[in-house]
């Protein structure tokens, strides 16, 4: 089967740093290539994922500068996507709303995941398009959404990227945009509370300059350390030395695939319970749901959660090839559900599963 996975023109897939899109990207696409399948990436030419990679530029440009500039190039990017894998490809797989626009004049099945939280202006863009195959990432995130009929497919990582370290875990850490909605600031407040050392890494977007210089800089001091943003071996190393990574989001968190990668570190996440946090965390088995600062700041303390016990959970729930298998049955629906003469012409001698 030939899949086009399509993604905003911004991040290079994998991302260097920032980027969750594009690391679940290219997950999947390499783990579609793996069980034999041609996955096509529409994304920037510094893209490493390993496939084929389309693209019309050369590099992304990040943090974005300019909202009206960067629609306009994700629309002119989505159309070229969308018009070229329309010619020789059995499922366009989007990930970009402007995309979305293109169902209308193409005879391919389309998937659209879903990975922001529901806005009113985006749920009734997607109404429009009762066509496509929409999955959550998330069963909160379905609930908040409300699309008729849309799959739910946790994302998955090919965990033998990550490492689980044998040496001492003294202190805390906090992996993600420097952004309020992350609670970052919480992050400081839990570990001063529990007495322990906290290390932050992310990224510091233009529009949360504000934020940085307000919350977080002024309370780099007494064991309180900002290391920058971190690649995937960064993280590793960072992660090695961690009790537990804190999550103490302040909004209806999509997914946050940061709470697997610390999983597979042998790392557990404190978490407050809102969005997709407890369907990820499991009390007790791979960290704890917390009501509040306090009780976070108190379980960082001793979390009571083996390496080895993280690692396990990693991967009995959130493996890479169960994300990849969910999506592939989806592509089979998708490309089942479309009418008999043109499902014949597109499809080109795909087998489809009985």
């Amino acid at each position: 089967m030939r899949i086009a996975l399509v993604v905003p023109p911004f991040i290079a897939v994998p991302p260097k740093h920032y980027g969750g899109t594009e690391l679940f990207v290219a997950e999947l696409a390499e783990g579609l290539r793996a069980q034999g399948h041609h996955p096509v990436v529409y994304s920037v030419g510094e893209s490493t994922v390993d496939c084929e990679v389309r693209w019309r530029r050369p590099r992304g440009v990040w943090p974005i500068e300019s909202a009206l500039e960067s629609s306009l190039d994700d629309l002119d990017h989505a159309s070229w996507a969308c018009k070229d894998a329309a010619a020789d490809c059995d499922i366009i797989h989007l990930n970009n709303a402007p995309g979305l626009i293109f169902s209308r004049f193409l005879p391919t099945p389309m998937v659209y995941t879903l990975h922001h939280p529901r806005e009113d202006s985006l749920s009734r863009f997607y109404a429009s398009f009762p066509g496509v195959h929409f999955v959550a990432i998330s069963h909160s995130q379905a609930r908040a959404e409300r699309r008729p009929g849309a799959a739910v497919i946790h994302h998955g990582l090919r965990l033998d990227r990550y490492r689980v370290a044998t040496g001492a875990r003294d202190y805390l850490c906090f992996i993600g945009r420097l952004a309020p909605i992350k609670g970052a600031h919480t992050a400081i407040e839990a570990a001063r509370l529990a007495g322990m050392p906290l290390k932050i890494a992310g990224e510091i977007q233009p529009q949360f300059r504000a934020y940085w210089e307000r919350e977080v800089r002024p309370r780099l001091a007494g064991g309180i350390e900002y290391v920058g943003e971190v690649d995937l071996e960064a993280k590793n190393e960072l992660l090695a030395g961690a009790r537990a990574l804190l999550f103490p989001i302040h909004w209806k968190e999509p997914f946050g695939l940061v709470m697997i990668e610390a999983m597979a570190c042998g790392v557990p996440v404190l978490a407050f319970a809102r969005g997709s946090a407890p369907e990820v965390v499991d009390n007790g088995v791979s960290g704890w749901l917390c009501a509040d600062v306090a009780e976070m700041a108190r379980r960082a303390v001793e979390p009571g959660i083996s390496p080895a016990a993280c690692r396990a959970y990693a991967e009995r729930r959130f493996q890479a090839r169960r994300m990849v298998e969910c999506y592939l049955n989806l592509y089979r629906r998708a490309a089942a559900s479309l009418p008999e003469l043109p499902r014949a012409k597109r499809t080109g001698g795909l087998q489809l599963a009985s």
